[in-house]
């Protein structure tokens, strides 16, 4: 179930963002980037509607998907 991001709280919307930041296995390329930046990208990508926060409610997870 897609969940637009901006029904979530700020508090919540940080929290989807920043675990799938830290999730192991997302990667930036071989340069470095600051988890502010990042932060910041991720957002702009919901924003702009490249990316979207999906809701299992089987395992009543959030995770970010990138649109196709």
């Amino acid at each position: 179930m897609v969940i637009p991001y901006q029904r979530l709280s700020e508090e919540a919307l940080m929290g989807v963002v920043e675990e799938f930041i830290t999730r192991e296995g997302t990667d930036y390329g071989h340069t470095e980037v600051s988890f502010d930046d990042k932060r910041r990208a991720v957002l702009q990508q919901l924003r702009s509607g490249r990316a979207y926060i999906e809701f299992d409610p089987g395992s009543e997870t959030c995770t970010l998907r990138a649109r196709r």
